[in-house]
Order: C-alpha cells, then sequence, then structure tokens
C-alpha cells in the first residue's frame, strides 16, 4: 500500500512591493501587515529599480521593527538586475546584513549569501533538480520557484527539496514578474529617458497597462519590469502543492486590501472554506483585476482554469 504523503504546515509569505509607493504609503502598508495580516514571512526591499531605494530607506527600521514585534519573519529582498557600481555595493551591504534572512534575486547576489541560509527569489532561474541541490549546496533555505512552472514540474522540484531538506515557496497571488530590463519602458511611455525619469511609474501603483494592436490588455510595466496584465490566482490548486510537500505561500502586493487577501489564502490552507468559496470572495474583493492560472495547469499563463 502506497504511503500517504505528509503534508507539512502552509506558512503564506508576503513578497515585497515591487512598485514605486509613496514613502509613506509604503510604510503604512507594512504596519498594516505586521498588526492586521495572517502572513507568516515578509519580503521587504526593492527589487526593481536602485533609484527607489532611498524614498522608503528611513522608514525601514521602523518598518522592521513593526513587523517583528508582530513575530512575522523579515526577509530582506535584493535587486534582480545589478548593473552598476553602486548597485553592487548595495547588494553587498545587504548581503552582509546577519539579522534576517536575505533573498537573492540575481546569482551574483546568491553568491555572496554562499555559506549562510538564505532565500532564492523567484526571478532566479530554478527549474529542474540540479539547480536546485546547487544553490541548496550555497546555503539557500527556502526557494521561490519562477512563475511559469507547471503542476508535474512544481512536484518533482517539490519533491527533490523534501529530500534534501529544503522548502519551496509558491507566487499564488499577483501579477506575475516576468522580465527585468537594463531599459525603463515606462520612462520611454512619458518620453523620458531612464536616468531623468521623474520617477513616473509612481503614477501607477499596480504598474502601467499594456494592450496589443487590437485592444486586448496583455502586460502591464512597472518601470524596467514587466509583469502579467492578468492576476495570478491559485487559490482552488493550494490543496495540490500542499499535496506536494510545497510549504511557502507567496501573495505579491497589489494596490488592493491585502489583508483581506491574506486571510482568504489563509482560510483556504487551513482548510476553513472551500476554493470556490474563495474565489467569490477574492473576486467581490477585487472587482478590477482579471485573473489567470494557466501556468500551473500547463497553460499559456494568461489562461484561466475554472474549478467547479
Amino acid at each position: 500500500m502506497k504511503k500517504a504523503k505528509k503534508i507539512v504546515a502552509s506558512k503564506l509569505t508576503l513578497g515585497p512591493v515591487l512598485f514605486n509607493w509613496a514613502p509613506e504609503e509604503w510604510r503604512d502598508f507594512y504596519f498594516r501587515i505586521a498588526d492586521e495580516a495572517a502572513v507568516d514571512s515578509v519580503c521587504i526591499g526593492e527589487v526593481v529599480c536602485s533609484k527607489r531605494v532611498a524614498f522608503f530607506e528611513a522608514h525601514l527600521p521602523d518598518v522592521i521593527e513593526r513587523l517583528q514585534a508582530a513575530g512575522k519573519e523579515v526577509v530582506l529582498s535584493t535587486l534582480a538586475l545589478v548593473m552598476t557600481d553602486r548597485e553592487m555595493d548595495l547588494i553587498r551591504a545587504t548581503a552582509e546584513v546577519e539579522d534576517y534572512l536575505v533573498e537573492a534575486n540575481d546569482v551574483s547576489t546568491a553568491s555572496l549569501l554562499a555559506g549562510r541560509a538564505h532565500v532564492i527569489g523567484p526571478l532566479v532561474n530554478v527549474y529542474n533538480e540540479g539547480t536546485l541541490e546547487f544553490f541548496a549546496r550555497l546555503g539557500a533555505r527556502r526557494i521561490c520557484l519562477p512563475v511559469e512552472l507547471s503542476a508535474p514540474t512544481l512536484r518533482v522540484l517539490a519533491g527533490k527539496a523534501e529530500q534534501i531538506g529544503r522548502e519551496i515557496e509558491v507566487i499564488v497571488f499577483g501579477r506575475l514578474p516576468l522580465a527585468v530590463s537594463a531599459r525603463c519602458y515606462h520612462a520611454r511611455a512619458h518620453n523620458l529617458h531612464k536616468d531623468g525619469c521623474e520617477f513616473v511609474c509612481g503614477e501607477d501603483a499596480d504598474g502601467m497597462e499594456l494592450e496589443t494592436l487590437d485592444g486586448t490588455p496583455f502586460l502591464a510595466v512597472n518601470g524596467t519590469q514587466t509583469l502579467s496584465y492578468a492576476c495570478c490566482n491559485l487559490l482552488g490548486e493550494l490543496a495540490d502543492m500542499q499535496n506536494m510537500g510545497i510549504s511557502h505561500f507567496r501573495l505579491s502586493p497589489q494596490n488592493v486590501d491585502m489583508v483581506s487577501v491574506a486571510q482568504i489564502f489563509r482560510d483556504v490552507l487551513d482548510g476553513r472554506e472551500e476554493p470556490a468559496a474563495a474565489h467569490l470572495r477574492l473576486e467581490n474583493l477585487t472587482p478590477d483585476l482579471t485573473f489567470s492560472n494557466g501556468y500551473f495547469h500547463g497553460l499559456e499563463g494568461g489562461q484561466m482554469v475554472i474549478h467547479r
């Protein structure tokens, strides 16, 4: 008789804010997360553009203190693309912080973190067991997998992680991070250069939406980052991933009531609510969002498979 797979305790992670929110709004968002959100781990830090760091840097100590006082695990997220000496210095300084886990979103950062416990972010390409083992040997304790992986691949990687004593995390809500470029398309759309961008990305709290030539919403641009237009929603797939042995489920912040979003996912993970009912709650909470779960099912990422 085949032994049933043990379901590990499910934890919710709040990913880093990817967008250029006003500093006080950014601070107050994390204060509310600390006080009210049913999340276990919170990622903070700039992932997209190093020019934004100065805006929230003064609030960082207060945010960390508030999160820790609330019992949240704090993870320092790092840049996804390192291009200048100044950015490399920023990465080195973060990598030297020993009081918190650091999340590497670039391979160069992972190399700086070798020998100590850290997290691998979803912008590092971990597509197979060999790569997972490589980062585990460097000291990665948890690996948040890329967004485009299907259920069979997730199952294989979760099985390998279990064998070697590592944790797997998957993004289950939010616009999906697809690419980061050296060019700032957000600035170009406003006839500005990257060096003189005037921080126009701050005008779009959830990214600037793009359409195809026939007017179909397609992608979103956030500074130098390209995101999906549709918002990932894996409420209906949570049980499958729990059965695979996946332990951490990441919510990527959007300009919506993330405390309520976290509670919806928490209720499903803990078995207090069925996914179909939770999906309706999420739709009512976020009427302006279009949902997708296609990658999980081996389809185009923007597709949405409805569970009956």
